[in-house]
């Protein structure tokens, strides 16, 4: 079985963020978020992957990842180009898997529970199709698949207005080589684009068995600032306790609750941390850093209160306003200015940034 990560789109809805950047290397907890999809499949023994990449600078997610190795997989890069839909994405794809079946994973989701099980026996199955689906609160938002007494999928529809199950589509799916002819079928949507849910739909019409897996646990599509953070906030519950012996911890500082610091950074007195917090390397910090906070490599915060915030890194903070549920940028600086004359508040805000004062 093969992997296939879906690395293209634009990240509209995380801009200015994604403007220098793809969304799938935003961290969580100080990881870029693909390296999650990476890690469920490698972990369900799935080491040959390829990840779609689009035009929103396909060189970074290359030289963030290189062929893989350090995490234990071999990548193959695959282009997609102007992103025109997850089937025709998943459709790039074809001659990467080459007869195989394999996992599609949409690589900004995060899962909790990691996929060992919902790959487990797909391959020996009479199934065309394995779809990870999850109970929602307002199944409209989503694709929504709607099962028959056995759990196989009958039906599926993109954000219904009247739904006839709560089970959302997760954006994790398990394919056999026959998804391609069905995506060959199918017409571009409204929006211009190949469905992966209408090639779905294609199987199930030429009564091709679809099964489903309900997934227990958290997932995450992490498409918006707000999904971002909490994320954080969720990966964060689960880390453990990890200083390393190569960061100064001054006196009279106060760490309390599960806190990860890393290499050269100083903790200076006068410090207060409480976890889940993680901490890069060659960081300064002081002042309050407060819970479901992660802070990136070579981050100076000085004289400064911070919470349930992602700092991605190399910034600075020295602000007397308090910072909370913020997504920082690389390269971010917030200072306080007293001295200069007229007062009044300067800013630099990219598209459809939120500024509270």
């Amino acid at each position: 079985m093969k992997g296939v990560i879906l690395a293209g789109g634009h990240g509209t809805r995380l801009r200015p963020l994604t403007h220098t950047g793809p969304k799938q290397l935003i961290p969580i907890a100080n990881k870029p978020v693909i390296l999650y999809a990476i890690e469920d499949l490698r972990d369900a023994g799935i080491t040959d992957i390829g990840i779609i990449l689009g035009t929103n600078m396909p060189e970074k997610i290359k030289n963030a990842l290189g062929d893989g190795s350090e995490f234990g997989v071999n990548i193959t890069y695959i282009m997609q180009g102007e992103p025109k839909g997850l089937a025709h994405a998943a459709a790039t794809a074809k001659d990467f898997v080459d007869g195989d079946s394999f996992v599609m994973y949409l690589g900004d989701n995060i899962l909790k529970s990691g996929i060992e099980e919902f790959v487990d026996g797909f391959d020996e199955s009479e199934f065309a199709s394995r779809l990870l689906l999850q109970e929602v609160e307002d199944p409209r938002q989503f694709g929504v698949a709607e099962l028959n007494n056995e759990g196989k999928i009958i039906n599926l529809v993109e954000k219904p207005e009247h739904p006839k199950s709560n089970l959302a589509l997760v954006g994790i799916y398990l394919f056999k080589n026959n998804i391609f002819d069905a995506i060959d079928k199918i017409k571009p949507s409204w929006r211009n684009e190949l469905e992966i849910t209408d090639a779905i739909q294609q199987l199930i019409d030429e009564k091709q068995s679809v099964d489903s897996f309900v997934v227990e646990g958290w997932w995450k599509d992490t498409g918006k600032p707000e999904d971002v953070l909490d994320a954080n906030q969720l990966i964060l519950e689960t880390i453990d306790d990890d200083i390393s012996d190569e960061a100064i911890i001054e006196d009279d500082v106060k760490l309390k609750g599960r806190i990860q610091i890393g290499k050269n950074t100083t903790i200076k007195s006068g410090t207060v941390i409480k976890g889940p917090v993680v901490i890069g390397e060659n960081c300064q910090i002081k002042g309050y850093v407060g819970p479901y906070t992660s802070i990136g490599d070579n981050t100076e915060i000085i004289e400064t209160e911070i919470d349930s915030s992602i700092i991605i890194g190399n910034s600075t903070i020295h602000s007397d306003k308090r910072i909370t549920e913020s997504l920082l940028g690389e390269n971010s600086k917030i200072i306080t200015d007293n001295e200069s004359y007229p007062k009044g508040r300067s800013f630099v805000i990219g598209e459809n940034s939120i500024v509270k004062l």
